[in-house]
C-alpha cells in the first residue's frame, strides 16, 4: 500500500515563495515517476510538474515554467515542489501523485497515468 502525504501549503502574498513536500510510504519509490497537480475552485485538476524516477527528466506546465522546480530525494522517499514568484492564479489545492508505470525514465503527463494520490494541500496566494 502506498501513501502520499503532502505538506507545506499555506497563505502567502504574491511574489512570495513556498515549498511543498510529499512523503511517500511503501517500497520501490525510486522506480516510479512522480507528479504535482493542482485544482483551483471551479476548474479541472491540471498537471503542474512531473519528474522521472531518477530525477533526470522533468516537465513543467507553461504557467509555472521558470518559477517552480520539482525535485526528489529517493533516499528519503520525498518529492518537493519549490514555488517562487507566486501569483494569485497559483491558488489551488496541490496534490502529489505517483506514476503508474514502473521503470519509466520520462515524466508522465496525463492524470490517468497516476495511480496513487495524496490528500492535497491548500496554497492560497493573495494579491
Amino acid at each position: 500500500q502506498v501513501q502520499l502525504v503532502e505538506s507545506g501549503g499555506g497563505l502567502v502574498q504574491a511574489g512570495d515563495s513556498l515549498r511543498l513536500s510529499c512523503a511517500a510510504s511503501g517500497r520501490a519509490f525510486s522506480s516510479y515517476g512522480m507528479g504535482w497537480f493542482r485544482q483551483a475552485p471551479g476548474k479541472e485538476r491540471e498537471i503542474v510538474a512531473a519528474i522521472s524516477r531518477g530525477g533526470g527528466n522533468t516537465y513543467y506546465s507553461d504557467s509555472v515554467k521558470g518559477r517552480f522546480t520539482i525535485s526528489r530525494d529517493n533516499a528519503k522517499n520525498t518529492v518537493d515542489l519549490q514555488m517562487n514568484r507566486l501569483k494569485p492564479e497559483d491558488t489551488a489545492v496541490y496534490y502529489c501523485a505517483r506514476g503508474g508505470d514502473r521503470y519509466l525514465d520520462i515524466p508522465q503527463l496525463e492524470e490517468s497515468e497516476y495511480d496513487y494520490w495524496g490528500q492535497g494541500t491548500q496554497v492560497t496566494v493573495s494579491s
